[in-house]
């Protein structure tokens, strides 16, 4: 079998990527704004009720408050253990954490995949083909990094805060 029909076939499957990769950078842009925006009314909600939280910790006392996930699950199962516990934590980083490693990944194929057409527009001296390709290709990158961005700063605050609360957990567990 000849190489560049294998090549040929390659690129042009590659070229059918372009619009699911695009799609799925789009998807997640509009994910990202809504899980900012989560973020934000969660550090209220958390910030409102931080002291309500410390006396209830205290004074060891089991009940539900605003804006702590992780200390809610266990005051509904007080019987869950550490394991039950940071996996549920981590279910609730889960989607954070994907969004913020996969929009780079996205961004870089739909990087690389203009790469190609733009190559063969410069070989046959096609300034436009050129410039038309690397817009796409760059824009597709910053807007991967930008998710990226608007999701690494909520995971990371959210981790901590978890881990937080399962501390406090441990503490209220050992008082009973």
């Amino acid at each position: 079998m000849n190489i560049s029909i294998i090549e040929n076939l390659m690129a042009d499957v590659a070229d059918l990527f372009m619009a699911p990769v695009l799609l799925a950078i789009l998807v997640l842009f509009i994910y990202a704004l809504y899980a900012t925006g989560r973020f934000l009314s969660l550090w209220l909600l958390r910030r409102r009720n931080a002291g309500t939280y410390s006396l209830a910790l205290k004074q060891g006392r089991k009940e539900e408050l605003p804006g702590y996930q992780v200390h809610n699950y266990y005051v509904r199962h007080p019987l869950a253990c550490d394991d039950e516990l940071e996996v549920f934590a981590l279910k609730k980083l889960e989607m954070l954490r994907m969004a913020t490693r996969i929009a780079p990944m996205l961004g870089l194929i739909a990087t690389m995949i203009p790469m190609g057409p733009a190559l063969r527009a410069l070989a046959n001296g096609n300034i436009q083909g050129i410039s038309e390709n690397l817009i796409i290709a760059f824009a597709a990158v910053i807007w991967g990094l930008a998710i990226s961005t608007l999701t690494f700063w909520p995971a990371s605050v959210k981790k901590r805060w978890f881990a937080a609360e399962l501390i406090n957990i441990r503490k209220l567990k050992e008082a009973v």
